[in-house]
């Protein structure tokens, strides 16, 4: 692996990404890019030799509760405690988020 990383790589993929990127722009995410995988071919370098492959740092397991089945709320009585429930319908308004 290189950690050659040229600015015309860098106008390739943004090409392919289709963004505008500036002069500034082009040159600093090829020194980045570079700077990245020269990173990698440290890491590669690393004796990983007995080992074994983890997906995790440390040794940990999440405690798990047993799937069950249960009771749901009634739909009325709760839309009934919403601020603004309709009991009737089975809906109750929220404030709008987006737009």
């Amino acid at each position: 692996m290189s950690s050659r990383f040229s600015r015309d790589d860098v106008e390739n993929i943004a090409r392919l990404a289709r963004l505008a990127l500036t002069d500034v722009e082009l040159d600093g995410f090829a020194r980045q890019l570079a700077d990245v995988l020269a990173y990698a071919e440290h890491v590669q370098e690393v004796d990983t030799n007995g080992v074994p492959p983890t997906f995790h740092p440390l040794a940990t397991t999440a405690p798990l509760r047993g799937d069950s089945l249960q009771r749901s709320l009634p739909v009325r009585e709760v839309v009934a405690a919403a601020p603004d429930g309709d009991p009737d319908a089975g809906l109750f308004k929220v404030p709008r988020v987006l737009g």
